[in-house]
């Protein structure tokens, strides 16, 4: 019995003891875990007074390290993930985010997809309207190619100034009148020109693109009509009409041209709004009396609206503000009798407020589109004067 107690307890043992619990301790994931895991803690010591028992003492033993390593790992694994945990807290919001960013370029990628896979479908229905409306849409690109060359044309011309070329004025009036006469005679069946002068077509029925056929067609040939007064004016002689002069009738008469044209829709648009009255229902009457209504007002609000600028553009029209006085001979010859806009000597000069010197013409299209004195920037003129050079707005009228 001590014999066994002090093999026990000593601390060195033999050299086979410190084998065997060397042994023991690499060969501990072996083991199954169920005397080792389920009584975590208790620590077993048989004490047995048989000789022969040696090897059930060295168990005892291996069973105690082992349950203590099995505490010990347990405690070391539990910190191990809290500090783990600490450590992913403060990446959360990020990982959030990443899986909203996720998300969402998932969702862009199954719309592609669907995109993808509808777009033979698509292609199929676009074919069908194009071909259902081919007169129409051939008509609409012919039209606005027509009128981006005349607009253009016209600019260069009055940009070119007392160089401009009369022939070419003389081919763009021609142009626009023959294009006109042959697009109302081409549909004369269904008398277009009516909505000019406010009434409706010869149609029995209105519906959506019947509407934007005629309002596109009639919004064009208003251009067309403008476009042509402004080659008359191109056409007059500059002992007649000055250069600045003409620039102001081009000024109104693009203003009289937007300010018409946002009349001229109304008939057609009225018509078609009250045409839900066609119905067999007091409901459809009373609807489309009230969209007719609700149409009018914004169109009266609107008007108000283009009054304010019409009334503007009348009074310079009138007035026709100078933006200095005439320069003398002295002052010119201080200059070196250059203009800094057309680098050539100086026609008609003009001394503005800031003391430089321009040509009448030069300086009068460069307040079209600016404020300010070309060369030290000095507000010279209040507002700008749109459409002074010819242009014609490309803006579509559709209601």
């Amino acid at each position: 019995m001590q014999a066994s107690y002090s093999h026990l307890h000593n601390p060195s043992g033999t050299g086979g003891g410190e084998a065997a619990s060397a042994s023991q301790c690499t060969h501990v994931p072996r083991l199954t875990g169920e005397g080792a895991c389920h009584h975590t803690g208790d620590v077993h010591i048989q004490i047995n007074s048989v000789p022969g028992e040696g090897g059930e003492n060295s168990s005892s033993r291996y069973t105690r390290s082992s349950s203590q390593s099995c505490s010990h790992g347990r405690v070391h694994s539990r910190a191990r993930g809290h500090s783990h945990n600490e450590a992913r807290q403060p990446d959360e919001a990020s990982v959030d985010s990443g899986e909203h960013g996720n998300s969402s370029i998932s969702e862009f990628r199954y719309l592609f997809q669907w995109l993808q896979k509808s777009l033979p479908y698509i292609l199929i229905l676009c074919f069908k309207v194009v071909v259902q409306h081919i007169t129409g849409i051939s008509l609409g690109i012919g039209l606005l190619t027509t009128f981006m060359y005349a607009n253009k044309s016209i600019v260069n011309q009055v940009f070119l100034r007392e160089k401009c070329s009369k022939i070419q004025c003389a081919w763009l009036l021609v142009f626009l009148t023959g294009s006109s006469v042959l697009l109302y005679y081409t549909f004369h069946s269904q008398t277009l020109y009516h909505s000019l002068i406010f009434l409706n077509p010869s149609l029995d029925f209105l519906n959506f693109w019947d509407v934007l056929w005629i309002v596109g067609i009639t919004d064009f040939i208003l251009k067309f009509l403008f476009m042509g007064f402004k080659c008359l004016i191109l056409l007059v002689p500059s002992f007649v009409m000055s250069f600045k002069s003409k620039g102001y009738w081009y000024m109104l008469l693009e203003e009289l041209c937007q300010y018409y044209r946002t009349f001229v829709p109304i008939p057609v648009w009225f018509r078609y709004l009250v045409s839900y009255g066609e119905l067999d229902s007091a409901a459809g009457w009373s609807l489309g009396v009230l969209l007719g209504l609700l149409y009018l007002i914004l169109k009266l609000l609107d008007f108000f609206g283009h009054l304010r600028t019409f009334r503007r553009v009348l009074k310079t029209f009138f007035t026709q503000p100078n933006y200095g006085v005439t320069a003398s001979k002295r002052q010119c010859s201080e200059a070196d009798d250059l203009c800094s806009i057309c680098q050539a000597e100086f026609q008609k000069p003009i001394l503005l407020i800031c003391q430089h010197i321009f040509c009448e013409e030069c300086i009068s299209l460069w307040f079209t589109r600016e404020r300010t004195c070309p060369l030290c920037r000095t507000v010279i003129s209040d507002h700008v004067s749109k459409w002074k050079d010819g242009a014609t707005s490309s803006h579509l009228q559709i209601y």
